[in-house]
C-alpha cells in the first residue's frame, strides 16, 4: 500500500536515548528541557529570532488570533485545511473569503482588497504546498488599511522567502509539525513572530495565562507539548537537510515519468526557495481527477485530493459564498504520494497508472 504521505521516523536507539532521559528526569511536559533545545535548536536552524512550541498547528493559529486581539472579520483563504477557517470562527471572528490565483493557488491580493470592509480586523492566510504568498502584495494592504497578518505556514517547513524563513514574515507565522509534514514531532506546532512583546503574551497563553505558580497575567489555554514529543522533533532535526534534499529528487522524478501527463503545477513564488513538501498536479477536469483516483486506490495506492472541498462551499457553520477559483482547482487537483523513502519504482509506478488512465 502506498499512501500520500508516511512519517519520517530517525533509528529507534536515537529516539529511545532521549525516552531514556525522560525516564530519569520523570519530567514529562511543563517547559521541561527538551522542549527548551528543541526551540533553541529551531531558532538556529530556521534563523528565526523568536518562536514558541506549541501543542499543534490549530492551538497556534487560534493563539495568534487571541494574541493580536482580533475582532470583527478577518479576510481568508478558501484553499486551505479547514483548520485555517475554523480556528478564526472558534475565537469569535468572521472569516470573509477572498478568491485564489488561478496559477499560485494563493489567495490573490486584488480578492483581499475587494474584501475588505470597515469591520476587517486582519488577514489570515496559508502559504499553499509551502509555496509563499504574495507577501509583498499583501503587506502593502494590510498596511493601507491597518490591518495584521498572520501566516498559516503549515506546509513551510525549509521554505525560504527573499533569503529568510518564510516564517519570519506576517505580525505572526505559524506552523505544524504534525506527524504528515515534512518535519514533525508527532503532535506539534509553532507559532513565529518579530515582537518579543507578543511572543512572551503568547508564552503566558498557552500555559494557562500564569505568571507565577500563583498568579496570572493572560487569559490562556494548554497550548504545552510534552518533551516526548520534543525528543521526535530532536531527532528528526538532524535529518532536516537530508529530507528537504530527498523530496526534491522525488519530485523531480515525478517531472520526468509524468512529462507526457496533461496537467500543471502551482506556479511556485519566484523570490522563494522551495521545500518541496507536496506533489500536487492540477488535471483537465473533475472526471480526470476521479477517474486517475480511481484506478490508484484499485492499486492500493491512495492520493488525496488535497484541498478539496472549496472551503466557501462545504461548513456548515457558515453561508455559503462564490469562490469561481478555488472552486475549479479544488476539483482538478490531486497531491501525489511523496514521502521520504518513496522509490523511483514506486512513483514510476504510479505515473503509469496515471498516463495509462489518461490515455484511455
Amino acid at each position: 500500500m502506498i499512501n500520500v504521505t508516511k512519517p519520517f521516523l530517525p533509528p529507534i536507539q536515537e529516539y529511545l536515548e532521549y525516552i531514556s532521559g525522560i525516564y530519569k528526569r520523570t519530567w514529562l511536559t511543563n517547559n521541561g528541557p527538551l522542549v527548551n533545545e528543541l526551540e533553541i535548536q529551531l531558532r538556529n536552524y530556521l534563523g528565526t529570532p523568536h518562536l514558541l512550541f506549541l501543542t499543534n498547528g490549530t492551538v497556534a493559529l487560534q493563539l495568534a488570533i487571541k494574541a493580536l486581539d482580533l475582532k470583527g472579520e478577518i479576510v481568508t483563504t478558501p484553499f486551505s485545511y479547514v483548520a485555517t477557517t475554523s480556528s478564526i470562527v472558534w475565537e469569535g471572528c468572521k472569516p470573509v473569503f477572498a478568491d485564489v490565483d488561478p496559477l499560485t493557488m494563493n489567495i490573490s491580493p486584488e480578492s483581499i482588497e475587494r474584501a475588505i470592509t470597515s469591520d476587517t480586523s486582519a488577514i489570515l492566510t496559508t502559504h499553499v504546498y509551502g509555496n509563499p504568498c504574495e507577501i509583498d502584495a499583501i503587506d502593502v494592504i494590510a498596511k493601507k488599511h491597518n490591518l495584521k497578518v498572520i501566516y498559516d505556514a503549515a506546509h513551510c517547513f525549509g521554505t525560504t522567502y527573499k533569503g529568510k524563513s518564510v516564517f519570519q514574515y506576517g505580525d505572526i507565522s505559524t506552523t505544524s509539525f504534525h506527524a504528515t509534514k515534512l518535519f514533525h514531532t508527532i503532535e506539534g506546532g509553532a507559532v513565529f513572530c518579530n515582537s518579543p512583546e507578543i511572543l512572551k503574551k503568547i508564552a503566558y497563553m498557552r500555559n494557562f495565562g500564569h505568571d507565577t505558580p500563583e498568579s496570572f497575567t493572560e487569559l490562556g489555554i494548554n497550548g504545552k507539548n510534552s518533551e516526548v514529543h520534543a525528543a521526535m522533533g530532536l531527532c528528526n532535526l538532524k535529518y532536516a537537510d537530508e529530507i528537504l534534499a530527498k523530496r526534491k529528487t522525488l519530485s523531480d522524478r515525478y517531472d520526468f515519468a509524468l512529462k507526457c501527463l496533461k496537467h500543471t503545477k502551482p506556479t511556485i513564488n519566484q523570490s522563494a526557495k522551495f521545500n518541496y513538501a507536496y506533489y500536487p498536479v492540477i488535471l483537465q477536469n473533475e472526471e480526470i481527477v476521479e477517474r486517475i483516483i480511481y484506478n490508484l486506490n484499485d492499486n492500493q495506492i491512495f492520493p488525496r485530493r488535497y484541498f478539496y472541498p472549496s472551503l466557501n462551499t462545504c461548513l456548515p457553520y457558515l453561508e455559503k459564498s462564490v469562490m469561481p477559483n478555488s472552486e475549479t482547482l479544488s476539483k482538478k487537483v490531486i497531491t501525489l504520494p511523496l514521502y521520504h523513502d518513496l522509490s523511483f519504482e514506486e512513483i514510476d509506478f504510479i505515473s503509469r497508472i496515471i498516463l495509462r488512465t489518461q490515455n484511455n
